[in-house]
């Protein structure tokens, strides 16, 4: 029987398996990883993309061990919303990093809704919009 143990230094081969499970769970979004000691995996669309890889994120979750949710400012993932776990030992100490896109961080509500109310102040005067007098084609 195969066995996959993930640990501080476990490398991209041996977290290939469980990353490529959590890509597939997750609707293929992409998903990247790495131990302590070496440099990960990056998964996208089914494939692996990258067996060397890290990213700013992954690195500060380790040396913090603390999840993350931002938008990285550098890397293939730059200005798009990321969550980031650590891997902790059984002693609580970051082993690893995982990271996912986040898709309930790119659907910021409040932040919508009022980057709406704004759009439709500069389209039709005033919010709510349009009253049939204010309408754009009333306008012409």
């Amino acid at each position: 029987m195969e066995q996959y143990i993930i640990s501080a230094s476990s490398t991209a081969r041996d977290l290939a398996p469980i990353m490529i499970c959590i890509h597939d769970l997750l609707g293929r979004l992409p998903v990247t990883a790495r131990s302590r000691d070496h440099p990960g995996i990056r998964i996208e669309d089914g494939k692996i993309i990258d067996q060397a890889y890290t990213g700013p994120i992954l690195e500060e979750v380790l040396a913090g061990n603390t999840m993350k949710r931002v938008q990285p400012p550098a890397g293939p993932y730059r200005g798009i919303p990321v969550v980031v776990a650590p891997v902790r030992d059984s002693e609580g100490r970051a082993i690893g990093a995982i990271g996912i896109v986040d898709v309930t961080g790119i659907f910021d509500l409040a932040g919508f809704m009022e980057q709406n109310a704004g759009i439709r102040k500069q389209v039709c005067g005033q919010d709510p919009c349009p009253l049939p007098t204010e309408s754009p084609a009333a306008k012409k």
